[in-house]
């Protein structure tokens, strides 16, 4: 099956290299997606430029994709399902929750010069960054693109309710199924609350499993695509 993987703040599709050979010895066709904005140079770049580029691939895949967003980008694969209900496989989310209609797409972190720059460690220490050394660090920061102000504070629309009947897999990295699990039924997700096809998956690592767990997401991932 073609693996759509969408990375979420700050990241471009270079931080799935250590996935996508996984996934294509696996017998999967995974396509990294480096999005508008976040890699490209397109300091100018919006929400719905990034969705056009995920709706592009979409588009372009041979059969119906498996189309896997990591943190904030769960909601860009859920608009996806939104957008192309009969195109998409599944939707898995790694480590995040869709946004609901109306919400802003990504507007935890503050704008500096039109744009969010990675904010550092501090909002992430605990399980978040619990698995990355200082090198591992380092190396992300550094490497971190600053999210254009027209993506992070883009409003989400949703408009297609065949969405719900999308089947979802969500995997579970700093948390565990039954706190995801609790935080739905709890109402902190909307839209998952409201889809029909729902998974929990476990994956012990922090919230970026491409970069510290890229083979067992990997494996998780081709799981998840396999009929």
């Amino acid at each position: 099956m073609d693996i759509l993987l969408i990375a979420g703040l700050w990241l471009d599709g270079s931080v799935w290299g250590d996935v996508v050979p996984e996934l294509t010895a696996l017998g999967h066709r995974p396509v990294a997606l480096t999005l508008p904005g976040q890699g490209d140079g397109n300091s100018s770049a919006t929400l719905d430029d990034q969705l056009a580029a995920v709706l592009a691939a979409v588009d372009a895949a041979p059969q119906k994709p498996l189309v896997a967003g990591h943190s904030a980008a769960s909601t860009l694969a859920w608009l996806a399902a939104d957008a192309r209900p009969e195109k998409v496989a599944k939707v898995a989310l790694i480590g995040g929750f869709p946004a609901a209609d109306g919400q802003a797409y990504a507007d935890h972190f503050a704008i500096e010069g039109g744009a969010v720059p990675f904010p550092g460690w501090a909002p992430f220490e605990g399980a978040d960054a619990a698995d990355l050394d200082p090198t591992a660090r380092d190396r992300f920061a550094s490497a971190a693109l600053p999210v254009p102000e027209a993506v992070a504070r883009g409003v989400v629309r949703l408009t297609d309710e065949r969405r719900f009947g999308v089947p979802v897999v969500v995997v579970c990295p700093e948390f565990g199924p039954a706190q995801a699990e609790e935080w739905v039924a709890g109402g902190e997700s909307p839209e998952l609350a409201r889809a029909t096809h729902v998974e929990y998956v476990d994956l012990e690592s922090g919230h970026w499993p491409m970069v510290t767990r890229p083979w067992e997401l990997a494996h998780v991932l081709a799981k998840a695509a396999t009929p």
